[in-house]
This record gives structure tokens, sequence and C-alpha cells, in this order.
């Protein structure tokens, strides 16, 4: 008998366009698993896998362009975050899983981690409705507002598991693929370019030309520095955790695309995070067939 097998999809923000590719990589080679876990983007994308809806959602996001990926966020700058929420739910809704759509009815083993922000703890949220597990992985701190479920606040679950092998085990995988955003990211933005038209050297142009547009006294050359802030410590951070993580519970199969070039908020780049995730993952499906028939 085949073993059950799972994919454990790593948090990165925009970056996690990469599963996609990975999915249809997979799917192309009738590989399917039977349990699909996700952290903070690795959620939005296992979610909409596991629903049925990853064309849908892969439609979307390769006609993203600069300026509606604008629009989710709020530049006022609040104390709760600065995504859109309410604009963000009705997408989730609309293009990954149904407000009504519970985890139990999933074809697949599904779950997701967030971080419980009272005393750090780990939370999987394998039970009740798909959206609520995903909008709990996805609350990115600096970003997203923390997010009250069940009597807790949780936070983006990439602070505790960036990448969820464990998560998979517990539901009963036997072979895990996981895909870690972060194997090269860290200190890439960080580091000084020469200056070009539209650019700051801080911040993508689109999100600098979009808040002049807004605030039309805001120097150009003297931006808050918020998302870069927010950007270097989440790389740090889930670089270091995977690193342990993956010491302690290695994944028989591990895909680390080349994503350095790609910004934590550049979902506009879709295409060619999707076309990494492909190349990366037809290098890996010869090994994963050799696993899966091994043990069959």
């Amino acid at each position: 008998m085949a073993p059950t097998w799972a994919v454990a999809l790593g948090g990165g923000a925009a970056r996690g366009w990469v599963h996609i590719g990975v999915l249809q990589a997979l799917a192309e080679a009738g590989l399917a698993p039977q349990v699909v876990c996700g952290t903070s983007i690795g959620a939005v994308v296992g979610a909409a896998y596991a629903s049925g809806n990853l064309e849908r959602l892969t439609a979307w996001v390769t006609s993203l362009t600069k300026l509606e990926v604008a629009r989710f966020f709020e530049l006022d700058f609040s104390l709760r975050g600065v995504v859109d929420t309410d604009r963000l739910r009705r997408f989730l809704a609309q293009h990954v899983a149904s407000e009504d759509l519970d985890i139990a009815d999933l074809p697949v083993r599904f779950a997701t981690v967030a971080t419980d922000m009272e005393n750090g703890r780990e939370i999987w949220l394998k039970k009740g409705g798909v959206l609520d597990a995903v909008w709990a992985s996805i609350a990115l701190p600096g970003l997203f507002p923390a997010i009250r479920h069940r009597g807790r606040w949780l936070v983006d679950g990439g602070l505790v598991n960036p990448v969820p092998v464990s998560v998979c085990r517990a539901l009963g995988a036997e072979v895990v693929l996981a895909v870690n955003l972060n194997a090269d990211i860290v200190g890439k933005h960080l580091r000084r370019r020469k200056a070009e038209p539209g650019k700051n050297g801080r911040f993508p142009a689109w999100i600098t030309e979009y808040a002049k547009s807004v605030f039309p006294g805001m120097a150009a050359d003297d931006p808050p520095s918020l998302f870069e802030a927010v950007a270097a410590s989440v790389n740090i951070i889930q670089d270091r955790i995977t690193r342990s993580r993956m010491a302690g519970d290695p994944p028989e199969v591990l895909l680390a695309p080349r994503l350095g070039h790609l910004g934590l908020l550049e979902f506009h780049r879709a295409s060619e995070a999707i076309a990494e995730g492909r190349r990366v993952a037809q290098r890996a499906i010869e090994e994963l067939q050799r696993l899966l028939a091994a043990d069959a």
C-alpha cells in the first residue's frame, strides 16, 4: 500500500505564489497529496488547492497589477495594521474558499498554523471553517491586526512554524514534501542598490508612488520604513526557526526555490514565482515517485 504523503507549504508573503507552481507540477505528474498543511501564504494556497479553487486563485493572482495590490493597503498606518481586511476577506471568500466551507468537508486532510500572541504557543487549526483557519494563519504583525479565534488572539504562524512539516506528520503523513520560501532570502532586501527612476532604495516603486499620490507632501527620499522593517524581521525569524525545526524533523523531500529577487509585498509578480515553483517541483518529482513506490 502506498504511503500517505503530504505537502508542507511554508510562509513567505508574496513569494508564496511559488506554491501554485509546485502544486501544478505535481498534479501534471499525477501526484496528489492526501495531506495539505500551510503556514501564512502557504495556508492561502493550500486552502485553494484543498477546496478545488487553485485554478481560480491562479487566474486572479497572475492578473494582479501593482495598483491593484496597493489597494489592499490602508496607508493611514493605523495602530492595528495596514491591510484592508474587509477587502482581503472578500478576496479570500471569492478565490480561495467560501465562508461556509468546513475543513471536515474537504477531500484531503488540511490544517494551518497560527501563533498564540499571549504565550507564543503554536496553534494548529484543523477543525472549523477553512477561511477562519487561513485568516488566523496570515495575520502578519505590523500588516494585519491580530485575529480573535476561540478565545485567543492569534497572529501569523510563521513566527513559530514557518514550514509545517510537524503538522503533516501529526495528520498521518509518512512522506512529506516541504517548500521552504526563505532559503536564500535573509539580507537580500537590505543591501544598498543604485538609485533607479521611481525607486528610493528601500521600497518597491509602486508603494512609494502610491503613497505619494495619497500624501503629496511626503518626501520622496524619506519614506516610512515600516515595510522594510517588517520584511527584514520576518525573514530573519523564519530563516532561523526553519533551520532549527528542519534539523529535528526533516522532510523526505525539500524544495528551496530561488526567491531572493522577490520582495515581501510584490504580489503582482506571481507569474515569476509560479514558474520557479514549477521548476523546483519538476526536478523533485522523480525522487518523490521513488519514495512513494518504495513503500508501496
